[in-house]
């Protein structure tokens, strides 16, 4: 995905970057790769497919919630700072809390936000199940299955709030009957066409 075509798919979410924000997600690509040669953090480091796989897909989080509205999220396991570090550079209105369980990626997660300058937003090395704040919305991509996730995830979820959780194809998963699902959203990346899933619960 070329810079014109991540601007153009993102029009069709609704979601327009200023100079500003597409020079935030070109830096963060840097640093990514950056610190991808010494500590392991994605295998995708093509720049038309970190767009794609990483950037693009983070933000199709806009399918199932009105991030304008959102005050407080937090990105259980969000390894690389997916979808994390991408809504903060696009959605600056957000609160943000990146959590994850191992603690150099949180040094680098820490590492790109100094860089890029971002506010109200913070990396901690927590595990989900362990953290003890309530959000609007808390978010997991491509974390665990089912019966782990919703231990990790729904305990951080407002009254009232939403977890949504990225997936890819569903066919194999086991969705949780604990936890009320408002909504599933399914629908294909562009480009390489494989499948993707927002599923999206409350704690009510």
């Amino acid at each position: 995905m070329t810079r014109e075509e991540f601007i153009e798919e993102l029009s069709k979410l609704n979601i327009t970057l200023t100079e500003e924000q597409l020079a935030k997600l070109d830096k963060f690509y840097q640093l990514l790769i950056t610190w991808n040669n010494k500590i392991n953090l994605t295998t995708i480091t093509k720049k038309e497919d970190v767009y794609l796989k990483h950037f693009y897909d983070s933000l199709t989080l806009v399918k199932a919630v009105d991030l304008t509205k959102i005050k407080t999220l937090c990105d259980v396991g969000t390894g690389a700072g997916f979808p994390g570090i991408v809504l903060k550079i696009v959605f600056p209105n957000i609160d943000i809390t990146l959590l994850d369980a191992l603690e150099k990626r949180v040094i680098y997660l820490n590492d790109i936000i100094k860089k890029l300058d971002l506010k109200k937003i913070r990396a901690l090395h927590e595990r989900g199940e362990f953290h003890k704040t309530k959000y609007d919305l808390v978010t997991a991509r491509a974390v665990a299955n089912f019966d782990k996730l919703v231990t990790y995830t729904m305990p951080l979820v407002k009254k009232d709030g939403l977890m949504v959780a990225m997936k890819g194809d569903l066919s194999k998963e086991n969705l949780p009957k604990k936890y009320k699902i408002l909504q599933i959203i399914e629908f294909k990346l562009p480009k390489e066409n494989s499948t993707r899933s927002l599923v999206v619960m409350t704690n009510k």
